[in-house]
């Protein structure tokens, strides 16, 4: 596995309008959270025998019109229905627990059809593809495909890029993002002296080598996974997890990839001739909270460990 760079942006607000409305992103979650219930996968309450889940579906024409015609919002049924001025034809019904769509999202949706409605899967089920390079006024600058969006964000922020850093400055910010810890002095010194034009990449290596950059890099997993030694509910009992945690930090440092990296914690002990670190692999399962205090119900507390390990 390599390091990843998590690049995020606040939600809450509408999609500006230089930015494109994608339909995982955007439009799936209001039709989730308030048309999948009566017209989604569950055969026995959809109602009008209409999905809205699925693409063809969603795009069948139906007397003259379509659920969703795209580039079409006069003949989309689906935009004449969440818009309808009568409550009692407006979608989601009033006596359905959903509330109607609000003002944002009235305008995504709209936005989204007269776009053309394009459709995409979620994320997961798309295969990566590189996204064309920005243009920069300066591409000479760049001195990798990622500098040009780093350069064009500084631009369209009407911002420059601060001045290059010293080499003691560079293997400064190498150490800390790689392992978390400052550079050894000596090891500072001579990258500061070595004028191989690879002298940088170099020392990306050696702390790639060291100990230290699994340990590094484990923590954002460890956090997700919600690592601990205690037990969290009741009197915090201790427990003895720090076997998994070991175990993930080998697994950044031997550069496990993700396939065996994700199958191995989720069910390391089932696979033919598990090996001891495959089990203890599986102990991702058991970082969830857990209690031994008498008079609990254990059926809720079954369904309540089940439901913190999914999350």
């Amino acid at each position: 596995m390599f390091p990843l760079l998590y690049l995020g942006v606040a939600g809450g607000g509408l999609v500006s309008g230089a930015d494109e409305i994608r339909f995982d992103r955007d439009i799936r979650p209001i039709l989730s959270d308030r048309c999948f219930h009566c017209h989604g996968p569950d055969q026995k309450k959809r109602k009008a025998k209409l999905r809205l889940d699925q693409q063809e579906a969603a795009f069948a024409e139906r007397e003259g019109a379509a659920p969703i015609r795209p580039g079409d919002l006069k003949n989309s049924l689906l935009w004449q229905r969440v818009t309808h001025e009568d409550v009692e034809e407006r979608m989601p019904p009033s006596d359905s627990g959903k509330k109607p769509l609000d003002d944002t999202q009235l305008e995504l949706m709209r936005r989204w059809i007269e776009a053309g409605a394009p459709w995409s899967e979620h994320w997961a089920f798309q295969a990566p593809r590189r996204p064309p390079l920005p243009e920069v006024a300066d591409p000479a600058w760049a001195l990798n495909p990622i500098d040009r969006f780093v350069r064009a964000a500084l631009e369209r922020e009407g911002l420059q890029p601060s001045q290059e850093g010293d080499r003691r400055t560079l293997a400064r910010r190498l150490s800390f993002d790689l392992t978390g810890l400052p550079p050894a002095p000596d090891l500072v010194e001579e990258f500061a002296g070595d004028p191989a034009p690879d002298a940088y990449g170099k020392l990306v290596d050696k702390f790639l080598d060291s100990p230290h950059y699994g340990e590094r890099m484990a923590v954002i997993w460890l956090d997700a996974a919600r690592y601990g030694d205690t037990s969290v509910f009741h009197a915090d009992g201790s427990r003895d997890m720090w076997p998994w945690r070991d175990w993930v930090i080998a697994a950044y440092n031997r550069n496990v990839p993700f396939k065996h990296f994700s199958v191995e914690q989720l069910a390391g002990d089932l696979l033919e001739n598990a090996t001891r670190e495959q089990k203890i692999a599986t102990g991702f399962n058991r970082n969830n909270a857990t209690t031994d205090e008498g008079g609990i119900i254990d059926e809720e507390f079954r369904i309540e460990y089940a439901v913190d390990r999914v999350r």
